[in-house]
């Protein structure tokens, strides 16, 4: 058995006076670059110009609605699909919403806007999913005729994940990214309920997924707080998916802070402060908002990893709001409340995150530790993953209250002795091909 300490650390997480090594991919970096405002700026001034994207809108006038909305965005996809070497297709993915006397009052037609960008590698089935919400509304769900601007909510999350399309389809990728805008998420997350269920019974791999709803402002009502330096990124803890099944791990080994959605978004958070400066990524542990919900959750409720961006500081007078000036007030969600630097940082965190994700391995098989015998030393092994060129592993140390990871240890081996104990650290193991790239963290199970 071959002794493996402490070999390499590239990135640890310690107290701001520490010095931080940061080692980017040169093709990531450029492609966060490429990020632009006014691309961003323009595709909101073309959705809020379509006066309302309510789901129960107009499917028919070729300029107002959510019909016209949904058509734009496939437009836009198709411009991108010429400059990709035929690997992406998009096309809207629909079904008929029946009324449930709450927030559906006709028989419906929803459609998600769907863009694939096909992977590289034949034999890498991964899928890794950016998404945000075409439909909007005003004070009332069902409420479809007058305008609704629905600038921040959500036309800032569909202008990231169309601005990400742009730049990645020119590139490839072993893994399938997928970037959607879906609909009837004012109706109770309909769009993405009906995405992820179809994607569980076809059995697909969807690895990440990556919600953004409202994350283009940066200022509070009532507080008045300011500030584009922050942004929140919600993850569930324990999870909602076979809660009973999972429990008896969970309990044992002490992993209410380590379910497949609470690692993605300490992921997020190395990956997108990698990449994009000034930026700082807070996370939230919690699922969501009160009293709202984002499209992160169908997935979550079916054993996905996904997470929420969202913007730090909500103003909620421009939130589901009818446009009107109230009290001195402006109210409603108006494009001129957009801080589109702000919303430039917030891609790029996305971008970076989709690159490094699709460009990595796959997470190492089969991560186990050795629990037989007491020992103030740990001893860890594992499998090669299933697809994608590796040059080694890393091994992540923390304390058991520590948020983040702290020590990041590589290794050319499929096995490691730590110094130290199992019964004060959590550990897990991660994938890294030669650019750096590393796969999802994937915490060792009882073994030996």
């Amino acid at each position: 058995m071959k002794l493996v300490f402490l070999i390499a650390c590239l990135i640890v997480f310690t107290p701001v006076f520490s010095q931080t090594i940061i080692q980017r991919d040169p093709e990531i970096e450029k492609m966060v670059k490429e990020v632009s405002a006014d691309s961003l700026q323009s595709y909101i001034k073309a959705m809020v110009n379509f006066g309302t994207r309510n789901t129960l809108s107009t499917q028919t006038n070729p300029t107002r609605g959510i019909g016209a909305a949904r058509n734009w965005v496939l437009g836009k996809f198709n411009e991108f699909a010429k400059q990709s070497n035929g690997r992406l297709s998009a096309f809207i993915d629909t079904t008929t919403l029946q009324p449930d006397k709450r927030r559906i009052d006709t028989a419906t037609l929803l459609g998600n806007v769907v863009a694939t960008l096909k992977g590289t590698d034949p034999n890498d089935n991964r899928i890794f999913i950016i998404s945000g919400h075409l439909d909007n509304m005003r004070s009332s769900p069902t409420e479809r005729l007058g305008d609704a601007p629905g600038a921040n909510d959500d036309a800032s999350g569909c202008a990231a994940v169309i601005e990400c399309a742009r730049i990645m389809s020119k590139r490839g990728f072993p893994a399938t990214i997928i970037f959607v805008t879906v609909s009837g998420e004012e109706q109770g997350l309909l769009g993405a309920a009906f995405m992820s269920e179809k994607a569980k019974n076809e059995n697909r791999n969807i690895v990440a997924v990556l919600n953004n709803d409202i994350i283009g402002s940066n200022n509070s009502n009532e507080t008045n707080i300011i500030n584009n330096t922050k942004i929140r990124v919600f993850s569930e803890g324990l999870p909602a998916f076979e809660t009973e099944k999972a429990a008896v791990n969970i309990r044992n080994l002490g992993l209410e802070n380590d379910g497949r959605s609470r690692q993605l978004a300490r992921y997020v958070k190395e990956v997108g402060e990698r990449y994009v400066d000034n930026i700082e990524v807070v996370l939230i542990y919690r699922n969501d908002r009160f009293l709202r919900g984002g499209d992160h959750t169908p997935y979550v409720q079916r054993g996905y990893a996904a997470v929420r961006f969202t913007e730090m500081n909500e103003n909620y007078t421009r939130q589901h709001q009818d446009v009107r000036i109230e009290n001195g007030i402006q109210y409603g969600d108006l494009e001129a409340h957009i801080d589109y630097e702000y919303m430039r940082k917030n891609t790029g965190l996305n971008l970076a995150n989709l690159a490094n994700l699709a460009k990595a391995p796959a997470t190492p098989d089969s991560v186990k530790m050795d629990v037989r015998r007491l020992s103030n030393t740990s001893f860890l092994y594992w499998q090669k993953p299933r697809t994608g060129k590796v040059k080694g592993y890393y091994v992540l140390v923390r304390e058991t209250t520590s948020a983040f990871w702290q020590k990041k240890i590589f290794t050319t081996e499929t096995e490691m002795r730590l110094p130290y104990s199992k019964d004060n650290y959590f550990f897990g193991v991660q994938s890294v091909n030669e650019t750096g790239n590393e796969s999802l963290p994937v915490v060792p199970l009882p073994g030996r």
